[in-house]
């Protein structure tokens, strides 16, 4: 029992070793050294980090090949890794370039031809005509689909059979664009997508901690899913800034990194690369994800920014209104070492405030240890509990795969480590294969009035966060749900068992 109890503790250790090993690896320094104000990127941070409206999770700053400021606001960490959403459609424009590379595939080639089986009875000529290319710019001539992902399990067979206007002439963005693309990378080279990108990228870079969410039929899903920490995000920002070299080594041919960054098509905005997009300076170029997931890379600057958030406003601007302007190589403040020493203690700070309210409340018991049933829900629970176990409050969620138990703290935050899958707004077949869990949630509590138990979550290490709070009455339990990734307040009414 000893040497089990030895093995597991070791075991632990080397797990949290590798983990944080994925952090604190590319080089860190101060913004003056690096050209870039302090001040500047204080408040650049202070205009995003304080505003509850952003729902930032995670900042890094680079210049020069340097972290010269990150913040990630409590109960968040470095460590924590994030759903990037269509974010990851950038790191599939970089599979198809080395699998092009290789002469596994070539843009020109046309996308009917990797899909045989799946292909409808009568061919249109327009489907016959669409190319690699026309996938990587989003022109692939099929009407954007959202909705099929979650009614069918044969992907590929149901979108082939759609209609399809002419290829390669109009932009229309598509996370089935990048599926595709996801599917013809496995199928040339032999492997998943993220399997292939560990081989030729992620071991070199030491990425290790990522994973990508499997489709029903077997394929990274392109378009979504991918699962990783910031510092990651920031060493395949570091990859394209410097058009795929890394260490010296060329990992991505540099110039289709160019051809990922350049504008490929005309859309609503700046336009689009190859599944990336053309920011406001013309200059530079991001991948982009709901809710706020961005790399932004910034050649002429010789700048990476990395967000993750979960807020449909978007930060974006402000990178270039308020902390692109802080970048000044000629002049260094006098006052530069103080600024720093501010600005380090600002990015600590940050933290999500707490829910306001007593650790007790009079009539407590008419809620504590009493189940609440609920009808159905987005959120998968069919019912809630509060209990007191010695000091610590538990709040259970039951859903039809088992019941959880998370810790809620008073006045700070506790996270709870569970295999309950958080909130996710990707309604897709067989979502989170492929994520192996378990997750991490925060939790805090308080007594906002005597009959009015608010407590709030933050699924740290995915993006969603809930804000819930719950009356009891003679007719039942009112219990009112805000969303980060909803602007309309979610009322649930339960019954007490």
């Amino acid at each position: 029992m000893k040497r089990l109890k030895l093995l597991i503790t070791v075991s632990a250790f080397l797990m949290a070793v590798s983990v944080a090993a994925q952090t604190n690896e590319i080089p860190r320094s101060t913004p003056e050294a690096e050209g870039v104000s302090s001040k500047q990127i204080g408040i650049f941070l202070d205009s995003i980090v304080k505003y509850p409206t952003y729902n930032i999770h995670s900042v890094m700053v680079l210049r020069h090949g340097k972290v010269i400021a990150e913040t990630y606001p409590k109960p968040y960490a470095a460590s924590y890794k994030h759903t990037m959403f269509s974010c990851s459609k950038t790191f599939v424009s970089a599979a198809v370039g080395l699998a092009v590379a290789e002469h596994r595939l070539r843009i020109t080639d046309r996308v009917a031809l990797f899909f045989p089986e799946a292909l409808p009875d009568s061919l249109s000529e327009n489907l016959t005509d669409m190319t690699v290319r026309d996938l990587l710019m989003m022109a692939s001539g099929i009407e954007p689909d959202w909705d099929l992902r979650g009614q069918c399990d044969n992907w590929i067979p149901t979108l082939l059979k759609k209609p399809v206007l002419k290829p390669g002439e109009k932009f229309k963005y598509d996370s089935l664009c990048t599926y595709l693309l996801s599917a013809i990378v496995q199928k040339v080279v032999g492997m998943k997508v993220l399997d292939y990108l560990k081989l030729k990228l992620f071991n070199a870079m030491h990425i290790t901690d990522v994973e990508w969410e499997v489709s029903p039929e077997g394929y990274n899903t392109g378009g979504w899913g991918l699962y990783i920490q910031p510092e990651s995000m920031a060493k395949f920002g570091q990859l394209l800034l410097h058009y795929g070299s890394w260490n010296g080594e060329q990992l991505i041919p540099a110039d289709w990194v160019k051809q990922m960054m350049m504008k490929q098509i005309e859309n609503d905005s700046e336009g689009y690369g190859y599944q990336m997009w053309v920011c406001e300076d013309h200059r530079s170029a991001r991948a982009d994800g709901a809710f706020g997931q961005f790399i932004i890379v910034m050649p002429e600057k010789d700048m990476v920014v990395v967000i993750t958030e979960c807020s449909n406003n978007s930060p974006l601007h402000k990178v270039f209104s308020l902390l692109v302007p802080g970048i000044n190589d000629e002049v260094v403040a006098s006052d530069a070492r103080k600024e720093c020493v501010r600005l380090l203690r600002k990015t600590k700070s940050y933290a999500y405030p707490c829910v306001v309210g007593r650790a007790e409340s009079s009539r407590q018991a008419a809620l504590l240890n009493k189940e609440i049933l609920l009808g159905e829900n987005e959120f998968g629970w069919t019912s809630i509990s509060v209990r007191k176990d010695l000091k610590k409050w538990i709040l259970r969620i039951k859903k039809e795969s088992g019941s959880y138990d998370i810790l809620l703290g008073h006045k700070q935050w506790e996270t709870t480590t569970t295999t309950m899958t958080p909130p996710y707004t990707v309604n897709a077949k067989e979502k989170f294969t492929g994520i192996a869990g378990p997750f991490n949630v925060a939790g805090c509590y308080g007594w906002i009035n005597t009959n009015t138990l608010a407590f709030n979550l933050q699924f740290v290490d995915w993006y969603s966060a809930v804000e819930a709070s719950v009356t009891p009455s003679d007719k039942g339990v009112t219990i009112t749900v805000k969303r980060n990734y909803s602007h309309e307040p979610l009322i649930l009414y339960g019954t007490i068992k």
